[in-house]
């Protein structure tokens, strides 16, 4: 049984133990919502991070909970919503974010900003940092 603790967060944390799972979802959802996620390279810099074989386990852990947390088909606050619907989105990753922000490196956050620049239209995470 769920504590009062993780109540709505246990399908994120087992979809989030399936790595190839949370990649390809990761892609259909931001290309999506991508023109309405203000935290898009944010959350970019995160995915390239928690892909990085060089991110240590715990950091990869954190951060594909809240990705995970990201592309479940159900929220808190629903993301059709203008302003509201990616605000759970936008907290959950900011405290995953918070705590291994030392980990998500220069090379993550270039990654992100040059996936944003091409534009979000493929299947694709090639970056110089991704596995």
């Amino acid at each position: 049984m769920a504590s009062e603790h993780t109540v709505g967060f246990e399908p994120a944390d087992e979809l989030a133990k399936d790595r190839e799972s949370v990649r390809r979802r990761f892609w259909i959802k931001l290309r999506r919502v991508a023109g309405r996620l203000p935290f898009a390279e944010e959350l970019l810099a995160a995915y390239y991070c928690a892909f990085d074989r060089q991110t240590p386990r715990h950091v990869q852990a954190a951060l594909l909970g809240a990705i995970a947390y990201f592309i479940i088909p159900f929220d808190f606050v629903t993301d059709v919503l203008p302003v509201l619907g990616f605000t759970d989105d936008a907290a959950v990753l900011a405290t995953a974010i918070r705590m291994v922000a030392t980990h998500i490196l220069p090379e993550h956050r270039d990654a992100a900003r040059a996936a944003l620049q091409r534009g979000i239209d493929r299947d694709s995470d090639a970056g110089p940092t991704s596995s």
